[in-house]
């Protein structure tokens, strides 16, 4: 993950660092995790990190739990894309057992602990395949968002951050 979110410092270079964090928080697969590694690696202060990595990860959430459905149920319109959607809606569902058996707090957990294949944008659609209730679910994403930062933080800003300095 490191390489990549190098590879992005370098292509956002000329951004700034605070939109440098923004974009990176908010790309699925790196998300909060990605961001407070950038911020720790372009030794942006702490608070100023930690919050912008939070809101660009927690921004596309709310358009996630509203659309996603809409937008797999349009591309399965068309049968180039068909096996596409369901080959992410497969990906998707295979972690849903943490879920259905804790439910919300199942969800909090799945975006809070911050492994491979987990986060917000994985949570939020567990959330929509699962016809969880949106409101609900965007507080408890939010929880685990919260969650996967106080972890991050001391892993990119203590051990990492030691490491760098």
């Amino acid at each position: 993950m490191e390489n990549l979110v190098e590879s992005l410092i370098n292509l956002f270079n000329g951004l700034g660092k605070e939109v440098v964090v923004f974009i990176i928080s908010m790309l699925p697969l790196l998300e909060l995790r990605g961001g407070l590694l950038a911020a720790s690696l372009l030794k942006l202060d702490f608070l100023p990190g930690y919050i912008i990595s939070i809101i660009g990860n927690t921004l596309p959430i709310p358009i996630v739990l509203l659309f996603l459905e809409k937008v797999l149920n349009w591309l399965k319109k068309f049968k180039a894309t068909t096996k596409f959607v369901n080959k992410i809606e497969n990906k998707i569902l295979s972690k849903k057992d943490q879920i259905e058996k804790y439910g919300y707090i199942g969800l909090m957990l799945f975006v809070g602990i911050p492994l491979p294949g987990t986060g917000a944008w994985t949570g939020a659609g567990l959330a929509v395949l699962l016809n969880m209730n949106k409101k609900k679910s965007f507080l408890y994403i939010m929880l685990g968002v919260i969650l996967a930062s106080i972890i991050m933080s001391i892993i990119s800003y203590g051990i990492l951050g030691n490491i760098i300095k």
